[in-house]
């Protein structure tokens, strides 16, 4: 389990392996504070998500699972988001009563979560990994929890260096995302140097 959470967090993170969420992680890393609530947002719709995703894959998508000759692995996609939707409506309920203000930072980022790529890359990737690195829900609950801690840790690093660079000299024609796209593909590389270790 523990090489199942240093893979999904280092090796196969979501933003700098496969770029995924790429729209809220430019979008609402300006701020430390602001990528730290969003980040424990997907972190937590990942680590509930995932697994619910992995029961219903194994007992009601999986061929043969409710009957023989039946098989539904078609709706996995349908299936998969609504119960994201699902999560992501609670964190934003959850968030609005107990943090105003990050929600109101947040703002169209939080609902926005429910398409999030990486959520629902998350779900597919455990999909594929079914019987080969994930054979149960706890495997599951590891590979959301490392997966959502990746974008977590992906997210709050472009943000620190954001507000670093505000006092730096930029170039007019990349600041903004020009600049956050280039230092994404820096990180991206320098994270390459995980995919040499062998778990």
């Amino acid at each position: 389990m523990l090489n199942l959470f240093i893979n999904s967090v280092f090796i196969e993170n979501m933003v700098f392996a496969y770029f995924f969420g790429m729209c809220s992680y430019i979008a609402v890393s300006k701020s430390v504070k602001t990528a730290l609530g969003l980040g424990a947002a997907v972190t937590f719709v990942q680590v509930m998500t995932v697994p619910l995703n992995y029961l219903l894959n194994q007992y009601v998508l999986a061929p043969n699972a409710l009957g023989e000759g039946v098989d539904l692995g078609f709706l996995s996609f349908i299936l998969f988001i609504a119960v994201i939707a699902a999560f992501v409506q609670l964190v934003e309920m959850i968030v609005e009563k107990f943090s105003p203000s990050l929600y109101n930072q947040l703002g169209i980022f939080l609902p926005l979560i429910a398409v999030n790529c990486a959520i629902m890359g998350g779900s597919l990737f455990m999909q594929q990994m079914v019987g080969t690195e994930i054979n149960s829900v706890g495997d599951s609950v590891v590979y959301g929890l490392g997966s959502g801690i990746g974008w977590w840790l992906a997210i709050v690093m472009m943000a620190a260096i954001r507000e670093k660079i505000e006092y730096s000299h930029v170039p007019a024609a990349l600041k903004g995302p020009g600049i956050a796209f280039i230092i994404t593909g820096l990180m991206g590389i320098a994270f390459m140097i995980f995919s040499g270790i062998q778990l």
